[in-house]
C-alpha cells in the first residue's frame, strides 16, 4: 500500500513507519518538525516537512494514518486556540484530502483522555464522554470529525483511543509532560523521581511497538468506529517509581486528572485481533537497558514542575 504517516518524525509515528515498511509498503511522512525529529524517520520514508494545515498535495495515499498534533496536556491550558487549530481543524483538512482522493483507510490516533477525570474503570468504549483540558477536547472533537466525515462522505475510519503509551523515541524535550519519560530522566541523571501526590492514581501503559500492531490491523481489517487501546492493567505511580529504582520527592497533587485510567480493550480483540503483548515489567526493563538514552532530557524538579503547572492549578486545581 501507499501510506501517508503524518507525525511520522514523532515518538509513535516513527515507530508505525519502520513497521509499515518492514511490511513492505511505501511510506510518506507529512512533519512540520515542530516536535518531532527527522533523524527518527526511516530512511527508506519519503519525509515531506510540512503541516497538516497546509494539506495542498493533490498525492492519493491508500492508507492514511493521522498522528500529527498538538499532545502536550499542561500547556493546552495556554494556547487553546493552537490545539483547536492543530488538532481539529488539521484534522479536517485531512479528511477532506481522504475524501476529495479516495483513501482506502483512515486511522486516526484518538485519546483516552476524552473519558475525563471520573471514568467508569476498566473503560469501554461506550462509556461517558467528558474531557477536562483543551487537549482531551480537541482530540475529541478531531475524531467526532473524522466519524461525521465517514457517516456522511463514507470515508472509512477507525479511531484509536490510545491509553498511556511509552517507549523508545518518548519524547522528552519541551513541555512537562509524561510520567515515564519523567522519571527515566530523572533515573538518569542521578535525581530523585517527582511523584505527584500519593502516588495511588494508576495509569494504563502499553508499549509503543503494541500500538503500532493495532494501527495496522485497523488498516488491514474491515472494522470502522471507535476502539480502546491498553492493555487492560492499572499500574500505580508508586509502583512505577519503585520499578524505576531511586529515591522520590512528592510534589502538590493536580486536579483535571483521573485517580485511574484502565481500558476495557475487548471490543479491539473481537474485532482487530488486537491484544497488548508486553507487561511494564518487560516494557520497562527494555528502557532501564538503555537508560543513559535519557541523560540528555531535560531533569524536571519540584520548583520547575510547580512553574510549569501554574496555569493549569489556576483553571484546574
Amino acid at each position: 500500500m501507499k501510506c501517508l504517516v503524518t507525525g511520522g518524525a514523532g515518538f509513535i509515528g516513527s515507530h508505525l513507519v519502520d513497521r509499515l515498511i518492514a511490511d513492505g509498503h511505501e511510506v510518506h511522512v507529512w512533519d512540520d518538525l515542530s516536535t518531532g525529529r527527522a533523524e527518527n524517520v526511516n530512511p527508506k520514508a519519503h519525509l515531506h516537512e510540512l503541516s497538516i494545515l497546509m494539506t495542498l498535495t493533490v498525492d492519493r495515499y491508500d492508507w492514511i494514518f493521522h498522528l500529527a498534533g498538538r499532545a502536550d496536556l499542561v500547556p493546552s491550558i495556554e494556547w487553546p486556540e493552537e490545539y483547536m487549530d492543530v488538532n481539529v481543524m488539521g484534522t479536517v483538512m485531512l479528511l477532506e484530502h481522504a475524501r476529495r482522493t479516495g483513501c482506502q483507510r483512515f486511522v486516526y490516533a484518538a485519546s483516552s483522555s476524552c473519558y475525563g477525570q471520573y471514568p467508569v474503570t476498566p473503560t469501554d468504549e461506550n462509556a461517558p464522554i467528558q474531557p477536562a483540558h483543551p487537549y482531551a477536547l480537541s482530540k475529541r472533537l478531531g475524531e467526532e470529525a473524522a466519524l461525521h466525515w465517514d457517516r456522511v462522505y463514507g470515508v472509512p475510519v477507525v479511531s484509536l483511543r490510545l491509553f498511556n503509551v511509552y517507549g523508545p523515541r518518548a519524547r522528552t524535550t519541551g513541555a512537562y509532560g509524561a510520567v515515564m519519560g519523567t522519571f527515566l530522566a530523572q533515573r538518569a541523571n542521578c535525581a530523585p523521581l517527582t511523584v505527584i501526590g500519593d502516588g495511588k492514581q494508576a495509569r494504563d501503559f502499553v508499549w509503543v511497538e503494541d500500538v503500532v500492531d493495532a494501527f495496522v490491523k485497523a488498516a488491514e481489517s474491515d472494522a470502522r468506529g471507535i476502539f480502546n487501546i491498553g492493555t487492560g492493567e492499572a499500574v500505580s505511580i508508586n509502583r512505577l517509581a519503585a520499578l524505576i529504582g531511586g529515591p522520590i520527592v512528592r510534589v502538590p497533587a493536580r486536579g483535571g486528572e483521573p485517580a485511574i485510567t484502565q481500558a476495557d480493550a475487548r471490543k479491539a480483540a473481537r474485532d482487530l485481533g488486537w491484544k497488548a503483548t508486553t507487561s511494564i515489567v518487560e516494557g520497562l526493563g527494555r528502557l532501564l537497558n538503555d537508560v543513559g538514552a535519557f541523560r540528555h532530557a531535560p531533569v524536571w524538579t519540584p520548583d520547575s514542575i510547580a512553574l510549569a503547572s501554574e496555569t493549569w492549578h489556576k483553571h484546574l486545581g
